[in-house]
This record gives C-alpha cells, sequence and structure tokens, in this order.
C-alpha cells in the first residue's frame, strides 16, 4: 500500500489516553497514569516492579505498529473506559479485531504484557483469581522426610502451591495498570458475568489459604500469571493501586445482565472496511503489491455474497499468494485455493 492509500489518522483529543498511533501518549516508560474518579479510587499496595513485556507476542499478533488503527468514534469510547477505569465490553463477529485491541493499547501505553484470560463454559471466577494446588501441597507433605519442617513452616512452602490466575494477577498492586484481556465471554456458564461483580466494583479479592495462616505468614510468596515471576501477598489479601484495564470481548452469541453492563463501558466492532483491511495487511506486510489489493476487492466480495468472513482469512490469502502459492495462469487452482481458506465461519455441513 502506498502512503496516498493511508487516510491521515484522527487528530488526537486532548484528553486521550490512547490514539491508536503505537506511540505512548504519556511518555516512553507510560508516565503518570491520571487519577481516577473517586469511586474507582483504590489503595492497594505497596507498588510491585513494573510488569514483563512480550513484544514477540504483540508483534505476532499485531504486526507494525501504528498502522491498523481504530476510527475516532471508536477511540472516544476507548478513552471514555480508561478514564474511567472501567471495563470495556467489545461486541463484534469474529475475526473484526476485538482480542488484538488489548495488545495495541498494551503496547502503545507502555503496560507490559497481556494477561489472557480465554473463556470456556467450564470457567468460573475462581480460575480467574487462583488456583491452589491441596493435592500437591498434600503430596510434597507425604514426601518430606521425618523431622523436616512442616508445609506450615516457611513462607516459600504454602506459596509453592498457590498460583494467581490472570484476573488474580491484574488485580496486584502494580503502579499502573495491567491489561487483562477477558477473551469470548460470552461463551461462560451464565453465572460468571454477575461473579464478576464485586471483583469489578472492590479491586480487591481473598485467598481463604492464605487467610487461615497469617497468624504464622503475614506474608506469602506465590506465582503469579506472569511466566517465572511471584509476588508476595499479605495478610491473605489481593488489592489493587491502579484498577486494570479491562477488554472483554463478546461474539454477540448472548445477552448480558444489566447489573454487569452497568460496570461497563460498551464499544461496538464492525466488519472492517477496504480501508480498515488495508491498514491490517500493511500492518503484517509491509512491502505488499497489487496482488494485495486485488485480494482485499475479491475478500469483501466474498464476504458480501457468502457471509461472515474473519480478516485473518484475508491475512492467510496473502501469505499464500506472497509464498508463490498464485500459480501464473492457473485461476482456477487459486480459486480453489481461496475457497479453501475463505469458508463461511457459519456454515455447516462443509
Amino acid at each position: 500500500m502506498t502512503d496516498q492509500d493511508q487516510q491521515d489518522p484522527p487528530p488526537a483529543a486532548g484528553w486521550w489516553l490512547y490514539d491508536g498511533s503505537g506511540h505512548p501518549r504519556l511518555g516512553a516508560d507510560g508516565g503518570t497514569w491520571p487519577d481516577p474518579p473517586q469511586w474507582r479510587a483504590f489503595n492497594g499496595g505497596p507498588d510491585l516492579p513494573d510488569p514483563p513485556d512480550d513484544p514477540d507476542e504483540t508483534a505476532r499478533r499485531l504486526g507494525s505498529p501504528g498502522v491498523a488503527r481504530p476510527d475516532r468514534d471508536q477511540l472516544d469510547v476507548i478513552n471514555t473506559a480508561l478514564r474511567l477505569y472501567r471495563p470495556l465490553l467489545v461486541t463484534g463477529r469474529p475475526g473484526v479485531g476485538k482480542s488484538s485491541l488489548a495488545y495495541q493499547l498494551a503496547r502503545d501505553l507502555r503496560l507490559g504484557r497481556v494477561l489472557h484470560w480465554p473463556i470456556t463454559s467450564r470457567s468460573n471466577l475462581q480460575s480467574g483469581l487462583y488456583d491452589y494446588d491441596a493435592i500437591g501441597r498434600a503430596q510434597a507433605a507425604a514426601e518430606r522426610p521425618a523431622g523436616e519442617q512442616s508445609p506450615d513452616g516457611p513462607e516459600s512452602v504454602l506459596g509453592d502451591f498457590i498460583h494467581l490466575g490472570p484476573l488474580g494477577t491484574a488485580l496486584l498492586p502494580y503502579r499502573r495498570p495491567r491489561v487483562l484481556l477477558i477473551d469470548e465471554l460470552d461463551k461462560s456458564d451464565i453465572d460468571l458475568p454477575n461473579d464478576l461483580l464485586n471483583v469489578f466494583e472492590d479491586g480487591m479479592f481473598s485467598i481463604p489459604e492464605l487467610i487461615r495462616a497469617r497468624n504464622r505468614m503475614p506474608a506469602v510468596e506465590v506465582h503469579t500469571a506472569d511466566p517465572g515471576h511471584r509476588a508476595v501477598i499479605r495478610e491473605g489479601i489481593v488489592h489493587c493501586h491502579a484498577f486494570p484495564v479491562v477488554v472483554i470481548t463478546s461474539n454477540g452469541e448472548r445477552d448480558f445482565p444489566p447489573p454487569f453492563l452497568r460496570r461497563c463501558i460498551r464499544l461496538d466492532l464492525p466488519d472492517p472496511d477496504e480501508k480498515r483491511l488495508a491498514d491490517l495487511v500493511s500492518a503484517h506486510f509491509p512491502r505488499t503489491d497489487e496482488n494485495a489489493r486485488q485480494l482485499i476487492t475479491a475478500f469483501i466480495e466474498r464476504r458480501g455474497e457468502q457471509g461472515t468472513l474473519a480478516a485473518d482469512q484475508l491475512l492467510n490469502a496473502v501469505f499464500l499468494a506472497a509464498s508463490g502459492a498464485r500459480p501464473a495462469g492457473d485461476e482456477a487452482e487459486w480459486t480453489r485455493l481461496l475457497d479453501t481458506v475463505w469458508r463461511n465461519l457459519y456454515a455447516t455441513g462443509v
């Protein structure tokens, strides 16, 4: 794509924290975040060190920064959620970029790696907060030689069997908010959205296994959802300092209860238009050509004819074409390949 093909980005509003440009508006290190509303202020602490980054995962998901950018209306909604420290509920059909938004926010705002909580029908609040391996702890105690210190001795022993989940890690007291992606919440058990309400309102939760041991062990180091990282929990309570940037995605397969919706800022993402698709292709294939432009046009036509197609299906076709899979002079063979990668997502019996 040429520079002429790219429309000018929306001018950044003065109150925005995020403009989708790939450049942090709060400084290279993410800066000092603005104060939240009084009813969204939390006092957890002491602050933990800044979280690790994961540039490889971000690049894999997003490609080049600042190319595929939200439009101005979408940026207004996103920044409303950021300023109010409220979860952002992102709805839209599969493949429109709902999950990618969390990675864009984490990268552009310098907030570390994304904490990803993929939701299934078996997910519950406990699985998002923490896991306690009682069986593993009992086995470790049974294998300990006679006379060696009991499992309730040093703080490291109990903490070895507690692993914070993505939500639990996001609620640790970081100086700046973590980014938490709660992916496809509409696949959850019917109770999970309501179960999240207290956590969203209070910014804290307790770990009963640590509460029971706090007289002997007021501070216990546990595993977090960041690989290889641990954090100290005091008095059995996890209490955030800055409420996390929570991005909740939904494919629109179910309705959520009004009390849950009241606590969220809602953003609906439409199917990407031609410019948005061109931006997406340019982010992953900086040296695209006329073949890519033709594929974008064909993709939009196919989407209009047969129904839902996801943007990553377009990327698959562009990659195949760039890899030499489009035989010269044999359009019938190429059409068969496109039929393979451009299947309707909701088609049945195929």
